[in-house]
């Protein structure tokens, strides 16, 4: 791998760097019959391929020839199957599976830095030292490693450490929820907590959650999610996190993380680094031996993709996710650069890295790089109990491959976090497992439904209650999540149905007629029929996938409007379907009628499942279950006004209804969660004034968003190759940098009063100065071990140990042939790294976070109604020769509720590191010192009425 990096940073032309040579297993070692077996499920929708395991070098048409069987036959006919598929596009993908991908150029950064430099986490260290000075290897390595697939009643468990008195930790999905879990909240998605723009709201969601989490018997939430960013907008998992910009996700995933550790659970934020579209993600999920290479540069990487991890850091977050796919041709789990040298070096990172569930694709490498935790704990095929670290683990410490050292500090980070956590509080987390089952409905069952092994039936499901109160939350979080796109006039509207009395006519009565229309308006075939939510039926609430919940109800917005009308002055006519109507039934819905309520939707999610053409990421923007053609229709044949509804995971096409005359408003309600009809009942009747804003923008076809918004559907390689030239431009600043008019602009959303900006006033705190201050000494020591190879005797299985098959345990069976060596460590493994002027400190060199400048305005409802009012920030940096800068890109923003006449004024304080750019030669944030910042204050990214420079 190339070292000099420092003009190109992480980019370079990159090829795959990180890999595993602890195992004796490559991709050279595959079968034609190993892809076979992994590429035709692939035709069926609940197919999900599994990593390659290593078979004997035969052909399975030879072992065929002289044999007439059925097997022959079967086989044939799937190798028939299997060249089509090659023929329609495969066929590059598997001319060289078997060659091992070439090396890349992201750059190595070892050694791997040590935890405990930070004073916040001084004290936590300080404990984390004392136990595990006093553990075992095989303990060491226990606490690192998953017990595999369902060998615990959480999604994952690691091993415990008993004679010290570590427990073992419980991890569960996800960003919205508890899933898998009976008795919880099923709260709006992360998409919907963006559209709020409310910090108070984006805590209040993140700590509701923890409490239940706790009360599960959790210990680690695998949530907030803030990658992908939402480069594309079609992506599947998008609506897990808080929109498309890096300020707005960095915000709301620090106040999330601030919420979920205010309980005392780990919050793991996710997913890093890169991982913005669904296809290919995974090797053999789609069919490809290697997954999707997303190519960053390095710039790129830390003003955009990397920004929102920068503040979890900040936040104290106890966890972070590496990601399924590579970076620069190194898998991100294996990606020393980023690991080392950007989250634990640069960012400060105190706490843990956890593999995704498999996203672990090598051993040694993976250790050396970075990685502290792997989950589930099998390797490279799911379930099958045999792990990259466990034994392997064992066994690469024994000789030596493994740095003592390097297994301290990543069995110091957990149990650190753990410390920091309050988790050795056994009265807030008592040691045994959680009192709900992820893979059973029934109240008895076992402990680790995955093993075969028998094992002794115990109550697994104690259906504990945990939603207190929280309905509340979610219900607040999904009306402000709600975006008010365009209102004529005819929101808010009244229960009584009319504003004023009726004019005579010849009307069956003097009823207020209203139509309500769509599937997406009814309860469809229940919110949790679909496994893992993974389909498109009924009113939309979530998306798809782990990060999905077991709805514990949902109010359809048909039941609150059925219910809030008044019966007696309003008659309710219902509409319950997308389909043709042959039967006259839309008509008959329609005519008289004063008002048509017309719901639509978009659904995706998490790519190992599919729905229809969705096989995770979306493969257009439309509507989905012809919405568009429904919404047409209606326009066209509605009596009276119509107000569109639409629940999607993102952005969608409105071209082919939007200019009708009969579409007088337009609610995106994004993913509501299980008080979905209340929240849209209380923002239509004007209960709460609608205050959401877009966290993404809408444009008026997918072409809009450029080259670097679309989703790479079909392989380009063996490594599927997906570059990033885009750089800065995602989103609301690729429309600006082009001069593209997009539908309803990012930051966008109306309120049913008025809102007035004036007297903005720029203070200066500091001077500008190009660098940051000198990165500060270590506020702290990290602990010190001896690291002398471990006793050979402590790594097998103790006499008389019971075992459970497939259970993944730290111990091996013998020790004999295990022999220090010489271990073919990965280039640049000797050459130690110098430190970045940009860390020093969690969240990176404090000067960073300093405040430089304040900007001030004054906010005035100036309407007739009570309502909050979002005024947001867009800086615009002086120019600077060589550089390249977006429009503007957000730097602030607040919400405040002001009553009729009332005026509050905004402050805006702006950092170090708001106001500044990576610099890929200096490898530092850089401010420019010369010429002035221009701040706009407005409404949305292109409602900027006021304007300051410094």
């Amino acid at each position: 791998m190339p070292q000099d990096q420092s003009k190109q940073g992480l980019l370079g032309n990159s090829r795959r760097a990180s890999q595993d040579s602890d195992s004796d297993e490559s991709d050279s070692d595959i079968e034609a019959t190993d892809f076979l077996d992994r590429v035709v499920p692939i035709l069926s929708s609940d197919a999900i391929p599994q990593p390659p395991v290593k078979r004997r070098k035969q052909w399975w048409f030879v072992r065929c020839l002289g044999r007439r069987s059925r097997c022959c036959i079967g086989l044939a006919a799937a190798f028939v199957v299997f060249w089509i598929f090659l023929s329609a596009g495969g066929a590059f993908v598997y001319k060289k599976y078997q060659e091992e991908p070439p090396y890349g150029q992201s750059p190595p950064w070892y050694p791997s830095p040590k935890g405990g430099i930070a004073k916040s986490w001084a004290a936590s260290y300080e404990k984390a030292a004392k136990m595990v000075s006093r553990m075992t290897l095989a303990e060491k390595v226990n606490i690192t490693t998953g017990t595999g697939w369902q060998m615990g009643l959480a999604v994952g468990t690691n091993g415990p450490a008993v004679h010290v008195g570590f427990p073992q930790l419980q991890l569960q999905d996800g960003p919205l929820g508890i899933r898998f879990a009976d008795n919880i909240t099923a709260f709006p998605a992360g998409i919907t907590v963006g559209a709020t723009w409310n910090r108070q709201l984006m805590y209040a969601r993140g700590k509701a959650h923890a409490i239940e989490a706790r009360e599960k018997g959790i210990n680690v939430l695998l949530g907030p999610s803030v990658g992908p960013l939402g480069r594309a907008p079609a992506g599947g998992r998008n609506w897990e996190g808080f929109g498309a910009d890096p300020y707005l996700q960095g915000v709301a995933g620090a106040e999330t993380i601030r919420g979920i550790q205010s309980e005392g659970v780990m919050a793991t934020i996710k997913h890093f680094v890169g991982n913005e579209q669904e296809h290919f993600r995974q090797a053999w999920e789609w069919g490809t031996p290697h997954a999707i290479s997303s190519n960053i540069d390095d710039r790129t990487l830390h003003e955009l993709y990397a920004w929102p991890f920068g503040d979890a850091v900040k936040a104290g977050v106890a966890a972070v996710m590496c990601s399924y796919n590579m970076v620069n041709n190194s898998y991100a789990c294996a990606n020393s650069k980023l690991l080392n040298g950007v989250l634990k070096d640069e960012l400060g990172f105190q706490g843990f890295v956890m593999s995704d569930w498999l996203a672990q694709r090598s051993g040694v490498a993976s250790a050396l790089a970075g990685l502290d935790m792997t989950m589930p704990g099998d390797g490279l095929k799911w379930a099958n109990g045999e792990s990259l670290w466990g034994p392997e683990l064992t066994r690469a410490v024994l000789n030596g491959s493994v740095p003592v050292d390097r297994l301290n500090d990543m069995v110091t980070r957990i149990v650190a976090a753990w410390y920091q956590l309050g988790q050795d509080d056994e009265a807030m987390f008592p040691r045994r497992p959680p009192n709900f089952s992820s893979w059973t409905d029934d109240r008895m069952g076992v402990l680790s439904p995955g093993s075969p092994s028998s094992q002794e039936e115990v109550v697994v499901n104690q259906f504990v209650n945990v939603q207190a109160n929280h309905s509340v939350i979610a219900r607040e979080v999904a009306a402000e999540g709600i975006v008010l796109l365009k209102n004529d006039g005819v929101l808010p509207i009244s229960r009584q149905g009319f504003q004023e009395p009726p004019t005579p006519s010849k009307r069956e009565s003097d009823k207020f007629q209203v139509a309500i229309l769509g599937e997406d308006a009814g309860p469809g075939k229940g919110p949790n029929f679909c496994k893992d939510r993974a389909c498109n039926q009924g009113t939309l609430a979530s998306g798809w996938g782990s990060g999905a919940v077991e709805f514990p109800y949902l109010v359809t917005p048909v039941d609150a409007l059925r219910r809030e009308f008044d019966q007696s002055k309003v008659t309710v006519r219902e509409f319950l379907t997308n389909k043709p109507d042959p039967k006259g039934g839309l008509a008959a819905a329609l005519s008289p009628v004063d008002l048509c309520i017309v719901f639509a939707n978009a659904d995706s999610g998490e790519g190992f499942v599919a729905w229809e053409d969705v096989k995770g990421d979306r493969p257009n923007l439309k509507l989905q279950k012809g919405s568009d053609e429904l919404i047409v229709s209606v326009a066209s044949k509605c009596g009276g006004d119509v107000v569109v509804v639409i629940h999607a995971v993102g952005p969608v096409t409105m071209e082919n209804w939007i200019n009708s005359p009969k579409v007088k408003a337009i609610l995106f309600a994004n993913l509501p969660g299980q008080e979905s009809g209340n929240a849209l009942a209380d923002i239509l009747f004007g209960d709460t004034n609608p205050s959401g804003h877009l966290p993404f923008t809408i444009g008026k076809t997918l072409t809009d968003y450029g080259p670097g918004g679309q989703v790479l559907y079909t392989p380009n390689g063996v490594i599927p190759q997906q570059d990033f030239n885009e750089g800065l431009y995602v989103d609301y600043r690729y429309f600006d940098k082009y001069g593209i008019e997009p539908r309803f602009e990012f930051g966008f959303g109306l309120s049913y009063t008025n809102f007035s900006l004036a007297n903005l006033r720029v203070t200066p705190h500091k001077d500008k100065s190009p660098l940051p201050a000198p990165r500060p000494n270590p506020a702290a020591e990290p602990p010190s071990y001896p690291t002398d190879i471990p006793p050979k005797s402590e790594a097998l299985f103790p006499p008389g140990f019971r075992k459970l098959e497939k259970y993944i345990y730290p111990y091996l069976p013998s020790v004999d042939k295990i022999e220090v060596g010489h271990y073919p460590y990965p280039d640049g493994y000797d050459t130690v790294q110098p430190l970045s002027g940009a860390g020093g400190d969690a969240g990176g060199n404090p000067d960073l976070w300093a405040v430089y400048v304040s900007v001030e305005v004054d906010v005035k409802n100036v309407g007739s109604v009570a309502g909050a009012a979002v005024p947001q920030l867009y800086l615009e940096y002086p120019d600077k020769e060589g550089v390249d800068f977006p429009v503007r890109v957000l730097r602030g923003f607040d919400k405040v509720y002001l009553k009729t006449g009332e005026t509050r004024t905004v402050r805006f304080n702006i950092t170090r590191r708001d106001l500044s750019y990576w610099d890929v030669v200096q490898q530092n944030w850089v401010m420019v010192a010369e010429g002035n910042y221009a701040f706009h204050v407005g409404m949305s990214s292109r409602d900027l009425p006021l304007v300051g420079t410094w």
